[in-house]
């Protein structure tokens, strides 16, 4: 049986942590790139979403503020890439989700997205945290590759100090040893301990950071692995990013999910998460 937890509603059909609904998809490309390409690219995710019953996010990062390079692609900042949102969240007709790097991004942010991130190399900056809670928009953690799962719940109370108790905590993986990540599975109950909702990452969990020189690695073909593990340890969303040629993607394309595998995916997931949640 798993652990009630808060649920976190942003409306009737997208609930974190309803036991009676399907596990929620977090997902899209790593970073706003041409925005027709973006577009059709949440489009198909959102048809399969429809498709197979899974209640749908989707996220894409306006500026990659620690990228491995200088040289490396940052997308297209904040003023254009929350125009850009603002028109995904328009024409897909589904939430969104993007992160924040600096406290003075939070309010404007808030102003057209349904869930502010916070970074996992961030998660311990308090001031990020606070201006994050203060917009009383949801606010997902990703917990830090330095963190143990326990440490999350200094972090949680630093947002709920704000008054904010709409948060959301993701698990990404913990750093082991040099340009290489691994995914310890009691992490999920212990932070779904806090009493808030757990995501996982599956795409980011399956990185090297680093391991390219100026680039990181990955290893996509473990994305579906970590996410079946995952979902049988009962977390209630699931955080994938996803591209239709992750080969030429401008960021993080060696761990993103190739758009047409991503239905394959889904629906084993979906088989797991009805078993585990006896429906």
């Amino acid at each position: 049986m798993l652990k009630m937890v808060r649920k976190v509603r942003i409306n009737k059909q997208i609930v974190f942590g309803e036991q009676q609904q399907p596990f929620v998809l977090i997902a899209g490309p790593c970073v706003l790139e041409d925005q027709e390409r973006v577009l059709k690219i949440g489009a198909k995710i959102k048809e399969i979403t429809t498709r197979l019953g899974i209640p749908y996010i989707f996220k894409a990062s306006y500026d990659k503020a620690n990228r491995s390079s200088i040289n490396s692609f940052r997308g297209p900042g904040l003023t254009e890439g929350l125009a850009r949102l603002a028109q995904l969240k328009e024409e897909l007709a589904v939430p969104v989700l993007t992160d924040i790097h600096q406290s003075e991004q939070a309010a404007v942010v808030a102003e057209v997205v349904d869930i502010i991130q916070v970074p996992a190399f961030l998660s311990r900056q308090t001031d990020l945290l606070l201006a994050a809670g203060k917009t009383g928009k949801i606010v997902n953690i990703k917990k830090g590759q330095f963190l143990a799962p326990h440490d999350i719940q200094k972090v949680v109370e630093k947002v709920e100090s704000t008054g904010n108790k709409r948060i959301l905590l993701t698990e990404r993986g913990v750093s082991f040893g040099y340009n290489n990540l691994v995914v310890d599975m009691r992490s999920l109950p212990i932070m779904r301990n806090t009493g808030y909702p757990v995501v996982f990452d599956a795409t980011h969990s399956v990185q090297l950071p680093g391991a390219g020189g100026d680039r990181s690695g990955g290893e996509r073909e473990f994305v579906p692995t970590l996410t079946r593990a995952a979902l049988g340890a009962g977390v209630d969303a699931v955080f994938i990013e996803v591209h239709d040629n992750p080969d030429q993607a401008l960021s993080d394309g060696p761990n993103m999910v190739q758009l047409d595998q991503l239905e394959r995916l889904l629906k084993l997931a979906l088989n797991i998460d009805q078993i585990v949640k006896g429906r």
